[in-house]
């Protein structure tokens, strides 16, 4: 019998230690993702493989919401809001492929300034393929400079990715 307690403190004890020395996350790094992506409020152009794009953002609802609204000469113009639920950071993006895919930050690098979502669920999905914007990656350049990475899924793979550098013109 004392040598089943004394196996159970052991495992105890190195139970504590790795979670001790495990990789630790900000507790509140998706706070910190929503304040940094707050800062893009303002009017951003960009280059893309459908033409120019105008992004546009604005804090609302109290500093709760960051909405974008995404136009270009070729395409219809989307939207995307981000917002805090609790502790977590999401993003809801109103697509021109008719469906709302929403998506969680999983990790910000303050020091790098890069921010990635993964896909969380959509709504207005016609079938579990469907394609939909799955994930999305930002990188933070500086304070004029935005680097953005969107992968469109289909039958459940990724099937393209969308990028474009843009600069705030105000």
């Amino acid at each position: 019998m004392k040598r089943h307690y004394l196996l159970m403190a052991s495992l105890a004890v190195a139970a504590v230690a790795l979670q001790a020395a495990g990789p630790k996350s900000e507790p509140n790094s998706d706070a910190a993702a929503f304040a940094r992506l707050k800062t893009l409020a303002g009017e951003w152009e960009a280059n893309t493989a459908m033409g120019k794009v105008h992004l546009s953002y604005e804090v609302i609802a109290g500093g709760t919401a960051l909405v974008e609204h995404e136009s270009g000469e070729k395409m219809p113009a989307m939207l995307t809001v981000y917002h805090l639920d609790g502790d977590r950071l999401l993003l809801t993006h109103y697509c021109m492929a008719g469906n709302q895919p929403r998506m969680q930050a999983r990790a910000f690098n303050a020091e790098t300034g890069e921010l990635e979502f993964q896909f969380l669920d959509a709504t207005n999905l016609s079938g579990p393929g469907a394609g939909h914007m799955h994930n999305a990656r930002f990188r933070f350049i500086d304070n004029d400079h935005l680097a953005s990475q969107w992968d469109f899924y289909e039958n459940g793979q990724k099937k393209m990715t969308e990028g474009f550098q843009a600069t705030c013109i105000r």
